[in-house]
């Protein structure tokens, strides 16, 4: 839990997916996170072994991020919790109703 101990790091890792994506379109998608926090997280995950910060050499400088096997690992669990999650939701709602 450590790895994911905070609230925007399941986030990131739902929105890289299995795709390769530079630190632009990752802010463009979670809009609600400031990009010093966006930076912060993406540098802890690369130490935590979640992601792979990849750099090219080209002008301007060029960065993509990309989940690592431990990574894609989470995907089927946040994918539960977010099944778990509409499930009772629902159910919630429905309760009130």
């Amino acid at each position: 839990m450590s790895s994911l101990g905070s609230k925007w790091k399941p986030v990131i890792v739902m929105v890289i997916n299995d795709r390769k994506l530079r630190f632009g379109q990752i802010a463009a998608r979670i809009h609600v996170i400031s990009r010093k926090v966006l930076t912060d997280q993406l540098r802890e995950m690369v130490e935590d072994g979640l992601l792979i910060r990849e750099e090219f050499k080209e002008l301007p400088p060029r960065v993509e991020y990309t989940l690592t096997e431990k990574g894609l690992a989470l995907l089927p669990i946040l994918n539960l919790l977010e099944d778990w999650e509409r499930n009772y939701e629902t159910k919630e709602v429905l309760a009130e109703a």
